[in-house]
């Protein structure tokens, strides 16, 4: 006797809208990215190819290249993500603002896909919060922490306080708490709008909720806004409770295929209220 499941009465599994993510070869926290998908939403990861280098300006740079990155996508295009998010934050700020848009643009081109980073989603979370004064969380060099600050400063924001560790290697072992002590010492220094913790091999999802009552102002993240201007691109949301930045208005879907999706314009209308 046949006492399989017959299960053909469900149909097939959902379907799902797929992003890619180009992260570098060090990346460990892909769980983390998942956190803040939506069920009907597929993470499609690759990375880049390793070099021997440690965490720093060089790295940055080595994991950034077109090419690189324009080879990664290109495998991704195989299953045909609707929009391709560039998930590393040094590796897209190293080289400046015009340096960011560069980048996306390479990789659209390498995969007829909308394209994002993870610096350039920075900028598009601070605008919508209206953010221009910055507190800052990183785990880099103090050489590192400053080109961050120069991105910044470049695009129109104003650092006024900070905290760094100074790490080279194994940033994903950095434990919540020493995040949030970080966090309470870089708005010690000056008011801010907004904290940003910068990484996306740093762990943030549970911090954030409670960090933002704590300090009064919104806290995002590098994985955060990665996320949030992917899904944005999709016209969803991502999944982040009580974080201010994934609460606000659902979005319009931006351009199709060819187009850098943090490029669409910021939608006016007021956010959620907040605690």
């Amino acid at each position: 006797m046949d006492v399989s499941l017959d299960i053909s009465f469900l149909g097939g599994p959902r379907p799902q809208r797929g992003v890619g993510v180009v992260a570098p070869f060090d990346f460990a926290l892909d769980r983390e990215l998942w956190r803040w998908v939506p069920d009907d939403v597929s993470l499609h990861v690759t990375r880049t190819p390793f070099v021997p280098v440690e965490v720093s300006l060089d790295l940055a740079r080595l994991v950034s290249e077109h090419e690189t990155l324009g080879d990664a996508v290109r495998a991704l295009s195989a299953v045909s993500p609707e929009v391709v998010a560039y998930a590393c934050t040094s590796g897209s700020f190293v080289g400046g603002v015009a340096g960011e848009r560069a980048m996306c643009e390479a990789m659209s081109r390498a995969g007829e896909v909308a394209a994002l980073t993870t610096s350039g989603a920075l900028l598009e979370a601070l605008a919508e919060l209206g953010a221009c004064r910055i507190a800052l969380v990183t785990p880099y060099t103090v050489s590192v922490t400053q080109a961050l600050e120069e991105y910044l400063a470049e695009a129109g924001a104003e650092v006024t306080g900070r905290a760094f560790m100074g790490l080279t290697r194994h940033i994903w072992r950095v434990p919540y708490r020493d995040v949030v002590d970080m966090a309470h010492r870089a708005v010690r220094s000056g008011p801010a709008d907004a904290l940003f913790i910068s990484c996306t091999n740093l762990p943030t999802y549970d911090v954030i909720a409670r960090l933002e009552p704590e300090l009064g102002i919104p806290v995002i993240s590098a994985n955060q806004v990665t996320m949030w201007a992917a899904l944005r691109h999709l016209g969803t949301r991502a999944v982040g409770p009580r974080q201010r930045l994934v609460r606000g208005h659902l979005p319009r879907p931006s351009g199709s295929g060819g187009q850098t999706a943090h490029r669409a314009p910021v939608l006016p209308e007021e956010q959620e209220g907040w605690t």
